[in-house]
């Protein structure tokens, strides 16, 4: 899969969590992309519609980083990239939260990715501890 990785780090718990808030965040933006593409009475579309797009693509970036601080030598550029994994959480937890606040029927999914990212924080936690 990615061969200059050793085997053992596609396998770590936090990496497979990260896996599954992108199959996830992915699912519920396809379903709310379909609620929200429609076009107000105005004629505008709605804004909270980029919100789904930014999930994706900010839990896209989780797991690279992730092999990338798990891989590094040195103790300094193990803690960048586990600031940078630290902030796209932080962004998808926001996300989340203005998502919940549109008008579709897809934010009743939004507390499923947010609680899996609640599980991911408490594994993100004892994975720094490792450095």
């Amino acid at each position: 899969m990615y061969p200059s990785f050793p085997n053992r780090l596609p396998h770590s718990p936090i990496y497979r969590k990260a896996q599954e808030i992108f199959t996830l965040s992915r699912h519920i933006s396809n379903y709310l992309t379909d609620d929200l593409a429609v076009l107000r009475e105005d004629g505008n579309e709605d804004p909270n519609i980029y919100f789904g797009g930014d999930i994706v693509q900010q839990s896209v970036s989780l797991a690279p980083q992730i092999l990338k601080a798990e891989s590094e030598p040195y103790a300094e550029q193990k803690h960048k990239h586990a600031a940078s994994v630290t902030r796209l959480v932080n962004r998808i937890h926001k996300n989340c939260e203005r998502l919940e606040r549109a008008n579709t029927n897809g934010k009743d999914f939004l507390p499923i990715l947010r609680g899996e990212i609640k599980k991911f924080r408490k594994l993100q936690r004892r994975w720094m501890l490792t450095f």
